[in-house]
């Protein structure tokens, strides 16, 4: 059964849902735990870090993002982990879930971002087809 689950997370509504649904499923599994990886994205991540007031404000900045996916995990009781990725978000997020060996991969099916996933193909995609588990596109 699923004991480890990766969720990936951005902030947006669908990775909010995408947190409800890992909580479900979480939930039905004894012992399961889920890691929610954020990917601080190199495109974006220089314009944040000149914006910011130092690094304490950028992490304080990244971990507000998920404030609300925290809130739903911690309201079902279920076991998690936050771990901040940097690159680009696609290839993190394959990279971390094939190394670090999990059982299954949430993701919802659009981020914060929906022109760029119309010209270069979106994370969930990207994912999808290159993660060496099961994977779940929340809608």
């Amino acid at each position: 059964m699923y004991k480890k689950i990766l969720l990936a997370a951005d902030g947006s509504e669908n990775s909010l849902r995408a947190a409800r649904e890992a909580a479900e499923i979480a939930f039905l599994v004894k012992d399961c735990k889920i890691e929610v990886v954020y990917v601080a994205d190199y495109s974006k991540s220089k314009s944040a870090i000149l914006h910011s007031q130092g690094k304490e404000e950028l992490e304080l900045s990244r971990r507000e993002k998920l404030h609300q996916m925290e809130k739903e995990l911690q309201s079902q009781h279920i076991a998690y982990e936050v771990k901040i990725l940097h690159g680009e978000p696609g290839p993190a997020i394959v990279e971390y879930a094939n190394k670090e060996n999990f059982d299954l991969v949430i993701i919802g099916s659009r981020g914060l971002n929906s022109f760029q996933e119309m010209v270069l193909g979106s994370v969930s995609h990207k994912v999808m087809k290159r993660v060496n588990c099961p994977a779940l596109i929340v809608k």
